[in-house]
Parts: structure tokens; sequence; C-alpha cells
């Protein structure tokens, strides 16, 4: 029987392992047992390792980025009361601040404020990236290398592009837009400034120990369609795909919305792996027809949506729904069986084990 580790391998060099891979993200599902004060405590710590080895799912996220922030020359300071963090930066151009809400009963926590509002934020921001600069934290990176072992891979992240960047964290979509619209110049000026800062991290992650290296874009084609993509998008992706493949590494994207509108697109640039790619009912491809939105080279990667885990779908649905993820995926080696995107909280401990028991049983290639 080959491990996991090997298995994930055979698929990302597009040779056939003895049974799908699985590898599940379950960083959410891990946090609200922390938080909650239920994980036992030999899952604690470096025991997360073993968590996944118990519950039959390879490792590969969560990811982190290995570099660190270094701020010089700019006034970033943070508060924290009551759940609320407030991060303020103040600069000669003025003052910006974006808010997290934390939400007790989805154990997690969301921004209520941007640090980009109108375009007249755009001048601070770029100041503090102008004023920011980054060194290489590797430790984690290397260290994975014995906690996972022969159970996945050792995954970490660079910067968003800075479009999604701004899309997914700095702006949101619509303050994006009247920027664009109302201060052109000033919106390609922010970008240059962003890229010409995230190709300096980029560099440090590329020279990291991983062997996979991911861009989490959080892209969605509900909220950037093909126009923006190619535009501002696709660019920045096609360069460091290509760097990633130069360096011997393998490149993943983060994509975890609607598929139908930028699949193709995405697959284009270059990458090795589309992950959480998250079909019907969550998504609106059906997993059957995903091959058809794809470069044949291009490994798929999830299938289960995270909806699966939880209590409002029953046993024999999900063994079923797994089960057909599986027929599909077991018909060529380009395809890795994963969650998309993540495991929720009160996801029962037998229902991710479940997985593994229908991969080794339904899971063999035909």
């Amino acid at each position: 029987m080959m491990s996991i580790r090997q298995r994930v391998l055979s698929v990302l060099d597009h040779r056939k392992p003895d049974v799908v891979p699985w590898l599940g993200d379950l960083a959410y599902w891990v946090t609200w047992l922390n938080t909650a004060d239920l994980m036992p405590e030999r899952y604690r710590g470096d025991g997360l390792y073993q968590l996944h080895r118990d519950l039959g799912v390879g490792f590969y996220l969560q990811g982190y980025f290995p570099f660190r922030e270094v701020h010089d020359g700019v006034e970033v300071s943070e508060e924290r009361a009551n759940g609320r963090r407030a991060t303020r930066v103040r600069t000669p151009y003025g003052e910006i601040q974006e808010i997290h809400e934390y939400l007790p009963d989805s154990y997690t926590s969301a921004r209520t404020a941007h640090f980009i509002k109108t375009w007249r934020d755009l001048a601070p921001l770029r100041y503090l990236y102008e004023h920011t600069f980054y060194e290489p934290n590797y430790d984690l990176a290397a260290r994975r290398y014995d906690l996972v072992g022969d159970n996945g891979l050792v995954l970490c992240y660079l910067p968003k592009s800075p479009f999604m960047e701004l899309v997914a964290l700095k702006a949101g979509i619509e303050a994006v837009t009247y920027a664009q619209a109302d201060a052109p110049e000033e919106f390609a000026e922010t970008l240059d400034v962003m890229t010409r800062k995230h190709n300096e991290a980029s560099e440090i992650a590329l020279k990291s120990p991983a062997e996979c290296l991911m861009i989490p874009e959080n892209l969605s084609s509900e909220s950037v369609g093909k126009r923006m993509y190619n535009q501002f998008v696709r660019p920045h992706e096609a360069y460091w795909t290509r760097r990633i493949r130069e360096a011997g590494k393998y490149s993943f994207i983060h994509i975890d919305g609607t598929l139908r509108g930028l699949m193709r697109e995405v697959s284009q640039a270059g990458f090795h792996v589309l992950e959480a790619v998250t079909p019907q009912p969550s998504g609106d491809i059906a997993v059957e027809e995903l091959w058809r939105w794809a470069e044949p080279e291009t490994i798929i990667w999830g299938g289960l949506p995270g909806i699966m885990f939880s209590d409002l779908v029953s046993d024999a649905e999900f063994d079923a729904f797994v089960i057909r993820v599986l027929d599909v995926f077991k018909t060529e080696p380009r395809y890795v069986l994963g969650v998309a995107d993540q495991a929720p909280p009160l996801t029962r401990w037998e229902r991710i084990g479940r997985v593994r028991e229908l991969v080794e049983e339904h899971g063999r290639y035909n």
C-alpha cells in the first residue's frame, strides 16, 4: 500500500497511484475544537499532525507565509477589546483603519471595515506598502518535513496577487470598482507599488524549503469576471507560476468560489493545481463536468463541499456523494480528493474518518 505522500506525488507527476489521494483542510474545524476546549490534549500543538494520521487525512494545510512583515517609517497600531480588533495606519497622507469583529456563533472573525473606503485612501495604503519589508521565516516549513512525514506535503503561501489583495482583504470589490473608475491613475500606481512589494515577499517564499507554493487568491467568478482577471490578475499569476515551475516546485491556487466564469482562464495561467475546487451543490459545476473546464495537465484538487460534513447531510447522503466524486476522480490521475474548502465547526469526528474508509473501498483506479 502506498503512503498518502506517495499517492499525491504520483498524481502531481501525472502517474497513477493505488487509490485516489485524500488530503483535507481541517483548519477551521481544528480552530473550533481548540476554541471550544474540545480538542484532546494529545492533539494539541504538534499533535495536530497525529490527528491527521489517526483520521486518515493527508496533511497539506494550513500553510503559512514563510516571511515576516517589518514596518519601518510608518506607524501601525492595534487595539483589541471585546472581540473587536482595530488596526490603524498613520501616514503623512492620512490615516486608514480596518476592523475585525469576532463572531462567536461561527468561531471566526470578519472584516466590518476595510482600509480602503474610497480612492482617497489609496495614498496612505501605498505609503504603508512602501515602508513594509520582509524577512525569511522558514523554521516551520523545515520542521514540517519530519512532522508531516509520509502523510502529506509541505506547502507555503506567496502573497495574493495585488488586485486580489485589494478585493479580498484591503478594500472589497465595491470599493475597488469605484476606486478604479474614480481615480484610474491613482489605482494603477497603487497596483504598481503593491506588485513591487509582493514580488519581494514572493522571492523569499520561492526560496523557502516548501515543495509546494500556493497563491491563496480566494478567487470567485461572482466577484471577479474575465475582464478584471485577464487585465489585473492573470499576468501576476502567470509570472509566478513560471518562476515556481523553474524552481522545481509545484504551484497551487486557492480557487474556492464559483468556477464557471474563470476556471479555464486560471488553468491556462500555468498552475499545477487548482485547489479547493468546489462542485455542485455548493459550486456551479457538476463534479462530472470539472474536467471540461481545465487544461488536461492541470490537477483538480477538492470535490467535497464543506456543507457535506455538516449534519444537514445524512450519513447515507454523505457516503453517496463521496462515492460519486470518487467515481469521477478514479478515472485518471489528475484529481486529489479534498475539502472544498474547509470542514466546518460541529463536524463529527466519525464523518471525517469515514472518508478514508470510502477512499480505500471505492477509490481504486479503473
